[in-house]
């Protein structure tokens, strides 16, 4: 793809496979104050390495030359949930990022033209600018995001805690529980044990170990896992991306005795202390659903949930996928998952989910 504009933005998609395009492309977006970690070329690369979607970039370039926005994208493929173009694919963020306001009507035309090139009926822009024009949908009523500063130590993060969920922490803190954070293959699979086992519970597929392992392996330094145990009995995990000086903790898996340990409680109070002394000023627990248990849970540790804009663009006569546990359309399968036995569920898993995105 190659197309220029009456305004001089050349928009072109990226060759992922050349290392010193995508060495280019991640330097403009840890420079840009605005991008999230899933406008990193390495976010849609672990993706497609990790789930078999195909990463795809595209990049506005002024006359040829100087970056001036790019549109992260993953082509999603699924026999159970049809065909998308998703900024980011498994993502809570992403779309249109920019540095001069021309480029991203030039990129959301752009990403629409491979949509149909792809045959994807849906292009979904999860944050990011707003594209212009009557064909796209605002959808601000599904998703929440929840991020405030740091504060100066624990002292004063505690108090930024409202009263009873302040004493829930200091009943983790009193339970002689051990925090410890890490990248290697231990801690690296009690994280997905535990991950696969909550999202079991809450009846959805769990994603590909694979996902986990290559998004970790492109980050580096900049993801890792912070995991609680009980006398060596492993209780909450999470694993963390580090942007621009925000911890976002983003994949949580915990057991079934976290709850009565408050060890989620001390694992996100310690995440707290390590990502100050880190030198992160920013703490973004991420999405959650409109009218769920996580979204409440966040608003208990002084969070404010903030709509989150997805744009969606829908193929004339076609309906708009939808992959929302929540939706009416899934009530029934979710309490269905929720019976199977783990190990069935664990097992066929990762081939469903692997299309949800």
């Amino acid at each position: 793809m190659n197309a220029i504009t009456g305004l001089g933005v050349i928009i072109d998609e990226a060759r992922l496979s050349d290392s010193a395009t995508v060495a280019e492309l991640d330097a403009w977006v840890l420079a840009h104050p605005n991008s999230t970690p899933f406008h990193r070329p390495g976010w849609v690369m672990g993706v497609e390495a990790g789930t078999g979607q195909k990463a795809k970039m595209l990049v506005a370039r002024l006359f040829g030359k100087d970056i001036v926005g790019l549109l992260p994208l993953t082509s999603i493929r699924s026999a159970l949930f049809g065909r998308a173009l998703v900024s980011s694919g498994f993502a809570v963020d992403g779309g249109i990022l920019t540095t001069d306001r021309k480029a991203g009507t030039a990129l959301a035309d752009a990403a629409w033209i491979m949509a149909e090139r792809l045959g994807c009926d849906t292009l979904e822009l999860r944050g990011g600018e707003t594209p212009r024009g009557a064909s796209w949908q605002e959808k601000a009523d599904a998703y929440l995001g929840f991020s405030r500063a740091l504060s100066a130590d624990d002292e004063a993060e505690l108090k930024a805690v409202p009263k009873r969920h302040r004493a829930e922490i200091r009943k983790g803190i009193g339970n002689d529980l051990t925090f410890e954070m890490g990248r290697d293959k231990r801690l690296r699979d009690i994280h997905y044990r535990l991950y696969a086992h909550s999202v079991h519970n809450l009846g959805t597929p769990v994603f590909p170990r694979a996902l986990f392992d290559q998004v970790m392996d492109r980050f580096g330094d900049d993801a890792d896992i912070a995991m609680v145990s009980k006398d060596g009995v492993p209780l909450s995990a999470v694993i963390s991306l580090y942007h621009r000086g925000a911890c976002m903790p983003y994949w949580h898996g915990a057991a079934g005795g976290a709850r009565a340990m408050r060890s989620n409680e001390f694992l996100y109070f310690s995440l707290m202390r390590a990502a100050r002394e880190r030198g992160c000023t920013i703490f973004d627990f991420g999405r959650s659903k409109v009218g769920t248990g996580p979204a409440a849970w966040k608003k208990t540790w002084g969070f404010e949930g903030e709509p989150l804009g997805y744009h969606l663009r829908t193929a004339p006569g076609k309906e708009t996928r939808d992959v929302n546990p929540l939706s009416p359309q899934y009530r029934r399968k979710v309490e269905l998952w929720k019976k199977l036995p783990e190990p069935i569920a664990n097992l066929i898993g990762p081939h469903i989910a692997r299309g949800l995105g």
